[in-house]
């Protein structure tokens, strides 16, 4: 739309300007018949001619070529001065061609100081020739010519600053538009990027913890039953439905991550204490942990239920890979300040400083989300203590 817009006005100033320039050759011609038909026969008739067709020759090359090297605005400009001059000492009709030329000053005099010079060194030449065509400065001279040239190029200094004003204006304006166009299509790209960038975080996010976490649960019980086979045969069954189990739901997570459906792995409405059981018991027939599990039967909205969720199967699934621990607490309690879900182990421990997963980095945005926060405790040997945070504003 603004590409319409800026050749819309250029093509109004292309034809602003060939009419003008039809109205410039119209006077010139009249200009020229008047000096023939009216001027008295001799050499004056014929040297104000001959200053009138420099004029407008160099009009016409500039006209003609705009980026001639020789005629340049200045010297067109310069060449009118003399025209001037030599019009008003050769008494022929100069006022004709003063008024006609007033507004090429400021169409060619590229800055507002340099139109004003021009202007003035017209005038200062009309008035010289007028002066030495008097023989002095005779009443004649001053309540007539001296009077009336004044007060024309007064008039048309203030019509062409105030054009010029208007002008620069608009220029600044249309500048101005331009930057906040362009200000406005970057920070609409910067939006675009940083909504892509969010997407992809969001998809990682959810990959990691629902995908991830069950391929990764898959693989230990592979490893598990596969070393038991011969010495332990219905425990190998046993990790194997587990396997299928975990299977099915990544099949079914992934056909929610690429349909339109639901978010993957989201739980449906219900206590979230139900689920936290579920996958405590599973959990503890995977790996032959004991699970103290205390868990208040606590009713939360859908977002924060998913972000408790996705808390305990990471901590699990880390206590899992990492920790070596016998024994895994998890209690769900609803405090004054908010929800709380924490998650202790007697594992090996790590020093959390140097902790670099995507897990712990996935919980805390998740909580952060929701206002809440993550804190995780731990020291090598130690075992470790995961204490998430959820406020009654974002769990109501």
């Amino acid at each position: 739309m603004t590409a319409l817009a800026g050749s819309t006005a250029d093509a109004f100033w292309a034809v602003s300007l060939r009419r003008w320039n039809a109205v410039c050759w119209l006077l010139f011609a009249v200009m020229a018949v008047g000096l023939v038909a009216i001027d008295r026969p001799g050499g004056s008739k014929y040297a104000a001619l001959v200053l009138l067709g420099g004029v407008v020759l160099c009009y016409a090359v500039l006209d003609r070529f705009p980026a001639n090297p020789v005629v340049r605005p200045h010297v067109y400009l310069s060449v009118l001065v003399v025209a001037l001059g030599g019009l008003a000492y050769l008494r022929a009709n100069y006022a004709g061609l003063f008024m006609v030329t007033l507004p090429h000053y400021w169409m060619f005099g590229r800055t507002p100081r340099a139109s004003l010079v021009f202007l003035g060194l017209a005038t200062a030449a009309t008035l010289a020739g007028s002066v030495l065509r008097e023989d002095g400065w005779t009443v004649e001279f001053f309540t007539e010519t001296l009077v009336s040239t004044l007060l024309v190029v007064a008039v048309g200094a203030l019509i062409g600053l105030w054009t010029h004003s208007v002008v620069a204006q608009s220029a600044e304006r249309a500048r101005l538009i331009s930057e906040l166009e362009q200000t406005q299509a970057e920070l609409t790209e910067a939006h675009q990027r940083q909504g892509a960038a969010d997407e992809r975080e969001r998809m990682a996010r959810d990959i990691h913890d629902t995908l991830a976490q069950g391929f990764a649960s898959i693989v230990v019980l592979a490893e598990a039953a596969r070393a038991g086979l011969d010495s332990d045969p219905a425990r190998s069954a046993q990790q194997l439905r587990s396997i299928e189990s975990t299977a099915r739901e990544n099949l079914a997570e992934a056909r929610e991550l690429v349909g339109s459906g639901r978010r993957p792995g989201q739980a449906v409405a219900g206590s979230v204490a139900q689920t936290l059981r579920r996958i405590l018991d599973r959990f503890a027939e995977d790996t032959g942990l004991t699970v103290d599990a205390e868990l208040e039967d606590l009713e939360c909205d859908q977002q924060t239920r998913i972000a408790l969720l996705r808390c305990t199967q990471e901590s699990l699934a880390n206590v899992r890979k990492h920790a070596r621990a016998s024994t895994v607490g998890v209690v769900l309690a609803r405090q004054p300040y908010g929800m709380e879900l924490e998650i202790t182990d007697d594992g090996t421990g790590f020093l959390v400083e140097e902790s670099s997963g995507f897990g712990l980095d996935g919980m805390r945005k998740r909580l952060a989300e929701l206002g809440g926060r993550l804190t995780v405790t731990s020291s090598l040997g130690d075992g470790t203590r995961v204490l998430a945070l959820v406020p009654l504003g974002a769990a109501a």
